[in-house]
Order: structure tokens, then C-alpha cells, then sequence
């Protein structure tokens, strides 16, 4: 396969992928993405990882790949073909980022084939999980696979000739196939065919039942002459296509939202393919026919020795070896939730009331917790109104069952639907419609604006007077990612926080100009400029300003450079960044007092904390949580929230969590100012501090 020219311009070294640039002032985004995903694959290779969970993280690491292709990658094309020539904040144009992401990505894949056949395959194999090849398998063990073929899989199989009667197929996304070279025996002409592998097959098939598996592709493969009987197989190779999958919608246009999302989605389906994924040793003729009708060049594919898709693994990694997983976890009940599991009173109200109350999911059951205050809102004929956000619910969601109940309870019951939620398009189609039809009053949101944030209003009359109570949280409403991620949720019946959200859903839902907040700060009016002067007010402070921010990306070039000026005045400055950060630390007259750290590992780290210290120019500290990034699109072109978190208890809960994040020496990683990640080991506390240790019973309670 042609090969580009050896030139650097990305400043990474391909064999060991560790940048040799100065210090900047800005890392790319695009490269600190890849960067996060390269922690992500250290934990598929770290041996104090249990096995299975080894193979689950290298599936993250692929599918976190796919989707930086179909979206970050496609956008970089479509910039490329339309000639934009702007440069990123740290001066690379497109096509330049899409040379250092080749390189980048070509560095990252290696690592993970590696790491898969050299490290997990024989070590699951020690412990009786056999990852195989048709090749290894023995001959009963062959009979069987066989019968399962005729059974099971050959029904499905659809081979598409191409030749002049037939014209090269549609390969939809991320989906696999073997393109299949036949001969004629009368003539010697070859042909070339498509065979897709449909989704609702294993990606790896387990032999008769057992921790044995063999790659879906290779089993088809041993018997894809039933599907061209009377020819002969010259070759069969594996292959994988990835396209662009973003969804770009005029709203303006739009007369009806919902339509307007269903058709896009049916187009995506169409859009270019950006990524060209083939099995080691595929025929060069092969090749070009790909990567020619599917109007690629050579640089767009990536050659694997491993099975393509491991994705495919979460199926491996689900098999019944608790031996080989993590130690389950016994989900625990907030201490001032306690109520909501006594036998003797199931009053959340009445909790609230009494004081807020903060959860760390998924220490703290989500169940036990969101969904059961939701769902008591639902039954409880005290209850007036429900008003929530969903951005993204599971697919057995607890919640929009109780919207539908509260609805059919005759509550005033609204549900505002994020339709352009990236991948949950179809599944909050679903939503919506669903609750429509049980009379909830459903609403997709600000013309423009994608509505992000994580809150919960419930209306109650209470005996005395009527009351306001409030969730606004980091997290999805969504019960499976609840069990994953790391999130945080505030229950309050502040009144402050009450009008405030009253008036953010009359503003979603309504008319008229975003309404001044009291407790909350809202994007994309109010935050960005929030936080700046938030920032500012640690600079004032000098060597006594001290900030700290945990997120999941900091991208925002506007709130960087208010942070370099903060460090340049003394503040001290610790940024916990799981993901992306494009801020370059520890420069001398840049951002000396700047540190920047990142932690991976059980749990998706997707809680959002702001702290100031002296956030009120009074000396008195402010703490936030709720659901932005510092990143442009969060700031400017969603609906964001946080909420100020004002009890002293639950402020010392949160300097908790971050005293944890800041400790841990087995999970984090640190950012130099050469954007190399270092990990962290040992050295800072005398015995490791684990973030995921932290439970809730740690916290203090009333």
C-alpha cells in the first residue's frame, strides 16, 4: 500500500508517540482527544487490571476510536472540501491535523494489536478465556461451528455481486464484511463480492457454548463457498468501513423538529466514508477497488493483524468469570436519603426539606436516589408539576415511565427531549412519541441550541405552602450509564433554586429574553462571562487565589487565557481534565502555578466541580457543579447548568472528592509542559489512594 513521505509536523515520535514540540500555548484538540484515548488502551495493557476488564477497556478504546472518526475526523474533511483554511488555536490548518492524526492514530492502533495478541490473548488463554483462530480450533470443534454456520448464520448472509449488472454496493457504517474474490471454473473470470456481516451476529462466536471464541468473519469465511456455489474463492479478506456520522440540521428551516431529525438521520446512513479498516493481507487489487468506489485515498486506511472491531469484546467481557472482573460493587444509599429504604416513612420531600442533599453516583445508588424521588413526584397527589430535562435515558428507563404515570395522574407533566443528542437520535425519537402520546407536554428545545443541562422541577403543595424541589445534576437521566459513570446530584428546595429553574423552563418552553438567575448559572448567556469574572476575582486575589476545576474537557481559549493570567498572578491552579485539555501547564510567565492531572480507570469520570476560593470578593469560597465543559460549543451553543452549592457540609463533601481526585496515585495521570501524560505512582501518600474507593459512607450526613 502507498506509503506517505516521512515528514514530521505533528510532534510525536511515532515509535514511542511522545511529543518532541516546545511548550506551546495551546495543545491541539484534536491530538489531547487521542491522547485521552492512549489512557484509556494503558489500562487494557496495565496487569493490575482484572483481565476481563482489560478487555473491556480495549473495546472503549475502539469504540471511542469509531467515534472520533465518524465525527472529529469527518468534520476535519469537510473542512478540507470546502476549502477553510483557518487554523486551529494552535496553528494547524485541517489538513495538517489530519496528517498528525494519521500518524497519531496509525501509533495508537499498532499499541492496541499489540497489546491484544501479545498480551490479552495469551493471558485469557492461561485462565481457560480462549480468544481463537479457525486455525486453532480442532476438528469436533470445527463439526460444531459448521452446524452452527448452516443453522444460524448462513439464513442471514446476503452476498452483492459487483460486475456490470451489479454496481458496487452501499457499505453502510462501522459495519463488517468480507469482500470475496470468485473465480468461474469454465472461463477463469473473476468477480468480485460483498458480504455483509449482519449486526445481530456475536462479533465472536463461542464454541458450543464455552469461553472458547472465534472471530464471526472467520467462521464465514471457512464457509463462504456456500455462498457462491459452482466458483472458486480466490480470496477472502476482511473490511470495515467508518463514515461520516454528525448530524447537520437547519432549524430554522425546519416547520417540524421531530421530521426534520428522521430525515437527517436516513441521510447520514449516505454520508462519505472517512475510514477504511482492512484485514492484514488483503490482495493489492482488492484494496484499490475499496478504497476507489468508496472515494477514499490510502492514508484513510488502517491495516489490522488483529480481528477488526474489537468492540466486539464487551460480548467476551460479559461471560460469567467474576474471577476475572472487578469485585462487585454493593451500591450504597445516600446517608440523608436513608428514609427513602425505611419501612417506616418514604418521604423524600420531607428529606429535602430538612436539608439539601448531594449524591455521588455511582457510589450512591442512582435508584435509590434520582428515580425514586422521581418516581415519588409521579405518585404523590401533593404533586402539582414535573418538569425535567432527558438528553440521553436508557432504554428500560425508570423515568419516562414515571413522567407517563405522572401524566396520567393529571399532573402537569413536561419533558424537554434533546432529539439532536449525537447517537441518541432514533432512541429519543422513540421517547418523545412515547410520551406524547401519554399526555406529557414534550418540548425539543431552543432553535440553535442543544439542551444539555440536568435538571428536575418538581411543583408540590405542601401543608403549609407550596413548594419548589429541585435536582440539578452532572449526569444523564439515564439508569445504565448511572452504573459507569462518575456524577454528581443536587436535591434542594432552596427557594432561590426553585424560582430559578421556574423561570429557565418558561424560558425553554416559552418566549421572551433568558431571565436573570439567582442560584444557577446558565449557558450560553450568563456562564462564559460568569466564569470569567469567577477567574478574574482569584487573579485580584494573587498568591492567595486558588481554583480548581474538574471536567471533562477545557478547550475554551477566552477561559484559558483568563487562567494563564490568574497563574501569572500567584493563584494556584489545579485543573482535573479527564479528557481533552488544550491549557499547557507548569510554563514558566505562562502558567507556572497551573497543574493539570487526569484520572481513567473503573468508572467514567464525568462529574463537573468549579471551586473559587474567594468567589464572593469577600473571602467566602463558591462551588458549582452541574453539566458544562469549558469548551466553546458548552459555553456558546448549548444550554447549560450549574448550580451553587451553599450548605457547609456539602461543601466539605465535594472538597472531599477533590482532595481524592487530587491524592490518587494509582488512576491519574499528570499533563507536562511538553503534553506528555505521565502516570502517577506512588510517591504522593503512603499507601495508594484510590479515587474509586470513595464511597458514601465517607461523607458526612445529619
Amino acid at each position: 500500500m502507498p506509503r506517505r513521505p516521512a515528514v514530521r509536523t505533528a510532534g510525536y515520535d511515532r515509535r514511542v508517540g511522545s511529543r518532541r514540540r516546545k511548550p506551546e500555548r495551546f495543545f491541539n484538540r484534536e491530538l489531547s482527544w487521542l491522547d485521552f484515548n492512549e489512557r484509556v488502551a494503558a489500562l487494557a495493557e496495565d496487569p493490575a487490571q482484572p483481565l476481563l476488564e482489560r478487555a473491556k477497556f480495549c473495546a472503549i478504546f475502539s469504540s471511542n476510536l469509531d467515534e472520533f472518526f465518524q465525527v472529529r475526523v469527518a468534520g476535519l474533511k469537510d473542512q478540507v472540501a470546502a476549502g477553510v483554511v483557518t487554523a486551529s488555536p494552535d496553528g494547524r490548518n485541517a489538513t495538517q491535523q489530519l496528517f498528525d492524526i494519521r500518524e497519531r492514530v496509525e501509533a495508537l492502533v499498532g499499541r492496541q494489536q499489540r497489546a491484544f495478541i501479545a498480551q490479552l490473548v495469551p493471558q485469557l488463554a492461561a485462565a481457560d478465556v480462549h480468544l481463537l483462530t479457525w486455525s486453532d480450533l480442532d476438528r469436533d470443534e470445527r463439526k460444531a461451528l459448521s452446524e452452527e454456520f448452516i443453522e444460524r448464520i448462513f439464513p442471514v448472509l446476503t452476498p452483492l455481486a459487483v460486475d456490470p449488472s451489479h454496481p458496487f454496493p452501499y457499505i453502510s457504517d462501522l459495519s463488517l464484511n468480507l469482500a470475496v474474490v470468485v473465480r468461474r471454473p469454465d472461463d477463469g473470470e473473476e468477480r468480485f463480492a460483498r458480504v455483509k456481516v449482519p449486526p445481530l451476529l456475536p462479533r465472536f462466536v463461542a464454541v458450543n457454548g464455552s469461553n472458547r471464541f472465534v472471530p464471526v468473519d472467520q467462521v464465514i469465511e471457512a464457509h463462504v463457498g456456500f455462498l457462491f456455489p459452482g466458483m472458486e474463492i480466490v480470496s477472502s479478506s476482511t473490511f470495515r468501513v467508518t463514515r461520516n456520522a454528525d448530524l447537520t440540521l437547519e432549524e430554522e428551516e425546519a416547520d417540524d423538529l421531530l421530521a426534520a431529525v428522521e430525515m437527517e438521520l436516513r441521510r447520514r446512513r449516505f454520508q462519505g466514508a472517512v475510514r477504511l479498516e482492512v484485514s492484514a493481507g488483503m490482495p493489492a487489487e482488492v484494496l484499490e477497488l475499496l478504497v476507489t468506489e468508496l472515494e477514499l485515498d490510502h492514508d484513510d486506511v488502517y491495516v489490522w493483524k488483529a480481528p477488526l472491531d474489537l468492540t466486539g469484546l464487551w460480548t467476551v467481557a460479559a461471560i460469567d468469570r467474576p474471577d476475572l472482573k472487578h469485585e462487585p460493587v454493593n451500591w450504597s444509599v445516600e446517608p440523608r436519603l436513608f428514609d427513602l429504604n425505611s419501612d417506616e416513612t418514604n418521604d423524600v420531600f420531607r428529606i429535602i426539606r430538612r436539608a439539601d442533599v448531594l449524591v455521588h453516583h455511582p457510589y450512591v445508588s442512582f435508584a435509590s436516589s434520582v428515580e425514586a424521588f422521581i418516581a415519588q413526584a409521579a405518585a404523590d397527589p401533593r404533586v402539582l408539576a414535573l418538569k425535567m430535562t432527558l438528553y440521553r435515558t436508557s432504554g428500560d428507563s425508570p423515568i419516562v415511565a414515571s413522567l407517563i404515570r405522572a401524566a396520567e395522574e393529571g399532573k402537569q407533566v413536561v419533558a424537554l427531549v434533546e432529539l439532536k443528542a449525537r447517537f441518541d437520535e432514533r432512541a429519543n425519537i422513540g421517547w418523545a412519541r412515547r410520551l406524547e402520546e401519554a399526555g406529557v407536554h414534550v418540548v425539543y428545545g431552543l432553535v440553535g441550541l442543544k439542551t444539555h443541562g440536568k435538571v428536575v422541577l418538581v411543583v408540590r403543595d405542601d401543608p403549609d405552602r407550596l413548594r419548589r424541589y429541585c435536582h440539578v445534576g452532572t449526569g444523564n437521566y439515564n439508569s445504565r450509564t448511572a452504573r459507569m459513570y462518575e456524577d454528581l446530584g443536587l436535591f434542594t428546595a432552596d427557594p432561590a433554586v426553585g424560582n430559578d429553574l421556574i423561570d429557565l423552563f418558561n424560558f425553554l418552553t416559552g418566549f421572551g429574553y433568558e431571565p436573570e438567575f439567582s442560584r444557577l448559572l446558565v449557558a450560553p448567556h450568563e456562564l462564559r462571562g460568569a466564569m470569567l469574572r469567577l477567574i478574574d476575582g482569584e487573579r485580584r486575589a494573587g498568591p492567595q487565589g486558588r481554583i480548581v476545576l474538574k471536567m471533562n474537557s477545557l478547550v475554551d481559549r477566552e477561559i484559558i487565557e483568563a487562567l494563564y493570567a490568574a497563574s501569572g498572578a500567584g493563584a494556584q491552579i489545579d485543573l482535573i481534565v479527564r479528557g481533552i485539555c488544550c491549557l499547557v501547564p507548569g510554563v514558566p510567565g505562562q502558567s507556572k502555578h497551573i497543574r493539570v492531572r487526569s484520572l481513567v480507570g473503573r468508572y467514567l469520570e464525568h462529574s463537573r466541580i468549579f471551586h473559587f476560593a474567594n468567589g464572593d470578593g469577600e473571602g467566602q469560597p463558591l462551588w458549582y457543579l452541574g453539566s458544562a465543559d469549558l469548551m466553546p460549543r458548552n459555553l456558546d451553543r448549548r444550554v447549560e447548568v450549574l448550580a451553587s452549592v451553599t450548605d457547609p457540609q456539602l461543601q466539605e463533601r465535594l472538597q472531599q472528592i477533590i482532595d481524592v481526585n487530587l491524592a490518587d496515585d494509582t488512576l491519574a495521570w499528570t499533563l507536562g509542559p511538553g503534553g506528555e501524560w505521565r502516570r502517577v505512582t506512588g510517591g504522593t501518600v503512603e499507601t495508594h489512594v484510590r479515587l474509586h474507593d470513595l464511597t458514601a459512607d465517607r461523607s458526612p450526613s445529619r
